[in-house]
Parts: structure tokens; sequence; C-alpha cells
């Protein structure tokens, strides 16, 4: 007992002088928040998000794919549609034919230069072609890089447009109610019984029909098809923020100030809500990359000479493709993997950083 009564002596001695300090600092006018910084709410999202492992290396794949395919090309000696014809000289082949002039007849010589047989074509890995030539003779490295950039452009568009669209029909629903709120339901209703997959297929065999099957053209219907179905999901996450938005205290001294229902709704409204959009575009950007490339080996997406990774895994539906020549098509598929999971890995993460109930 007399060991206790000195030790807590000893530790009273020893505490008292540094709150006294303590006290007398904060006397001289230094506060507590001098010494602690605090975050905004900003940097405290992102100190959450780079946390996060999966996050770091979602995003660090994405900022791969794109220097693969923006800045690739650039030093690829070789072009999207530029075959290799080193291979050999071109095949020349002749025939005799004879023809009859004021009855006199005589021969002649038809030649004919096959060219095609100058392609290097359906070549193995080399230093030249690090992962081999298609069955035309382009360089399939080149074509992966030309088509991560029509993939992910697609993808970025096809997103970027879905939540413009979803913004102003499911802010308009949200905020106003009542008949309007119910039509832009039910146009929302209506648009999601719609299977995309068949409709892709009925128009994109339409658009054949139409003789748009090699037009660039082709390529932007269905853009605008998938941006026209796809923004019901968005509609629904901005209509259902704003409706419980709309009746906060905040909302409240808005309305009493006389503010306009424009000012409203993007300055108070909408700003509230682009956490859980930004989260919604990182997620759907996959979903739209892994349709692009369902169109394209159904060979109903982009036209053929596109270089897509779609179209290139293509090649894996054909039977010596797929068993002789995998360096073809194995490449379009990695890149359109690792994009998938890149993007729902970052999705996670902005999920996890805006939630305000997650554990620091």
């Amino acid at each position: 007992m007399e060991e206790n009564k000195e030790i807590k002596e000893e530790l009273k001695t020893e505490v008292q002088p540094e709150a006294e300090n303590n006290v007398k600092a904060d006397l001289n006018g230094e506060s507590i928040g001098d010494r602690v910084k605090a975050l905004s709410p900003g940097a405290t999202v992102a100190k959450r998000f780079f946390r996060s492992k999966l996050s770091m290396v979602g995003l660090v794949t994405i900022i791969v794919l794109f220097i693969f395919s923006f800045i690739g090309p650039l030093i690829s000696p070789w072009g999207e549609t530029t075959p290799d014809n080193s291979k050999s000289d071109p095949m020349i082949s002749g025939t005799i034919f004879t023809y009859t002039i004021d009855d006199v007849e005589y021969e002649g010589y038809s030649i004919t230069y096959d060219w095609n047989a100058s392609l290097n074509k359906l070549d193995g890995i080399s230093a030249d072609h690090w992962m081999g030539t298609d069955n035309s003779g382009y360089d399939i490295m080149t074509r992966l890089m030309y088509g991560g950039r029509v993939s992910l452009t697609i993808g970025f568009v096809v997103i970027i447009l879905e939540t413009l669209i979803g913004i102003v029909m499911g802010g308009i629903a949200g905020y106003f109610g009542g008949w309007i709120d119910n039509l832009i339901m039910r146009i929302v209703d209506l648009l999601s019984c719609i299977p995309t997959i068949p409709l892709m297929l009925i128009l994109g065999m339409a658009l054949n029909s139409l003789g748009l099957e090699s037009s660039i053209w082709k390529l932007y219907i269905i853009m605008a098809v998938l941006c026209l179905i796809g923004w019901v999901g968005i509609a629904r996450l901005v209509r259902g923020q704003i409706l419980s938005l709309r009746e906060q205290e905040f909302m409240l001294a808005a309305k009493c100030s006389g503010l306009s229902t424009r000012s409203k709704i993007f300055k108070h409204l909408l700003p509230n809500v682009i956490p859980q959009l930004i989260v919604s575009m990182t997620l759907g950007l996959g979903n739209v990359i892994l349709m692009e490339a369902t169109l394209g080996f159904l060979n109903i997406g982009a036209p053929v000479e596109t270089a897509t990774w779609g179209n290139m895994i293509n090649f894996a539906s054909q039977m010596q493709y797929r068993q002789f020549y995998p360096n073809m098509w194995l490449g379009a598929g990695i890149c359109i993997t690792l994009a998938i999971l890149a993007f729902n890995f970052v999705g996670d993460g902005l999920r996890d950083a805006f939630d305000p109930k997650m554990k620091r």
C-alpha cells in the first residue's frame, strides 16, 4: 500500500507541471486549434480514397491504360491501318491471250500483281512486332493502342451524356413533383423494360442492311441509343436525393430568401448530389466499355476496319484464331478486364471515401 501511494505521488509530481504548462500556454494565447490541423471535406475525402490500396491499384491501372492508348501510338512505328508488306516481293503471274484486229490475230500477255502476297500476315512475336500481326498484316499491339482510344472515348462520352440527361430529368422530377414527376418516372419505367442486348442486335442488323456496315456513323448511332436508354438509373438516383434534400432546413432558408428555382436546383441541390454522381459515373464506365466489347464480339458494334477492343476479341469467335493465334484476341481481353476492374476499384473507393459513416 505504501509503495502504491509513493507511485501515485510521483505521477502527480510529473503530470502536474505538464498540466500547468499547458494551461500557461493557453493563457498565453495558444489554443488547441493552433496545434490541431483541421482538414477540409475535400481533403478528408482524398485522404480516405488514397488510403485504400485497391483504389490506388485501380487509379494506377487507369493511368497506365490511358498512357498506353493515347501516347503509345505516337511512339509506335506502325499505323492503325498500315500493314507490314516486308515479307516478300509481290507475286507476279501472267496469262497468254489472243485477239484479232482487221482479221489479223495477235497474242498478248496479261500480267497480274498480287500485292497481298507481300503482307506479313499472322506473324508471331518478334522484335518488330511485339504481339505479332493479324490476318491483314497489321501490327496487333498498335491496333490494341488505337482500340483503347476508341473504347475509352466511347465509355467517357456515353457516361457523360447519360449523366447530363439523368441530372436534368431526375432534377426536374424530384424538385417539381406532381404530374411532372409521374410522367418522367413512367418514361423511366418504360425505358428500364427495354432489353439492351436484343435492341442492339436488331439495331446493328438494321444499320448493316442500310449500308452502314463500314461507316463511322454506325458507331455514332449506337452511342446515341446507349445514351437514350442508359440515363434512367442516374435519373432515379438524382430524383431520390433531391426528394430527401428539398425538405431540409437549408432549402427552406433558400426558399425564404427568394432565390430563383434555377439557383435552388443548381447551387443548393445538385452540389449535394455530386458525390453520388461521381461514384455512379465511375462504376458505369466499366459497364459501357463491357457493352462496347460485347457489341464488337457480336460484330454489330463499330465498323470492322475500326480498331476497338471489341472488334479485336471478335477473332476469338473463330476456331482457327482461338486455338492457334491467341495473340490476336488475348491482349484485347486482358485490357478490357483490367479497365473494368480498375474503374470498379476506383468507384468503390470513391463511394467509401464520400460516405461519412465509414471508419477513418
